[in-house]
């Protein structure tokens, strides 16, 4: 297990894009291209988070602030760093800022098949509340779609 001490956030800059294109494209089938990290770069109601360890880049959360929704868009984490809690800390540094920021509630999809993040999602409080049929254009797959509705009162998680 990776020591986390040095774990730190920070805005989306260009210097991460490479970083971030080399676990986008280890992390999902249908991958965003440059041209899509570079839209959140200068985005005004883009909140975008980077996960760095020793200063690597080890994973990202991407959203859009939309009235008074925050819809998370894309989260990754480096292969060879899953299953140490920075997906748990990552998401609560975007869901609290979200929360800073006005937004009421927070939303997102996620593959059907993808039952670690969804049980990422659930532990943080969001709830499945409907089903999107053939979702993602590149095998059809269905997304679940979840949601946590009072992010004003939620009470985020205890993380080390």
């Amino acid at each position: 297990m990776t020591n986390l001490k040095t774990l730190r956030f920070e805005p989306l800059s260009d210097a991460h894009l490479p970083s971030i294109l080399a676990i986008e494209n280890q992390s999902h089938s249908a991958p965003w291209s440059e041209l899509a990290f570079r839209a959140d770069l200068d985005h005004q109601f883009s909140l975008f988070r980077v996960a760095l360890l020793q200063g690597q880049v080890v994973g990202y959360a991407a959203s859009w602030l939309i009235v008074d929704e925050c819809h998370i868009t894309n989260v990754a984490i480096d292969p060879e760093f899953r299953r140490q809690g920075i997906a748990t800390r990552l998401l609560v540094r975007l869901l609290e800022e979200a929360r800073q920021l006005g937004m009421a509630c927070a939303t997102l999809e996620v593959r059907q098949s993808n039952q670690a993040a969804l049980q990422l999602y659930l532990d943080l409080g969001f709830i499945e509340t409907a089903v999107r049929k053939g979702y993602y254009p590149d095998n059809r797959e269905d997304a679940r779609v979840l949601w946590l509705y009072d992010l004003a009162g939620w009470n985020a998680p205890k993380v080390l």
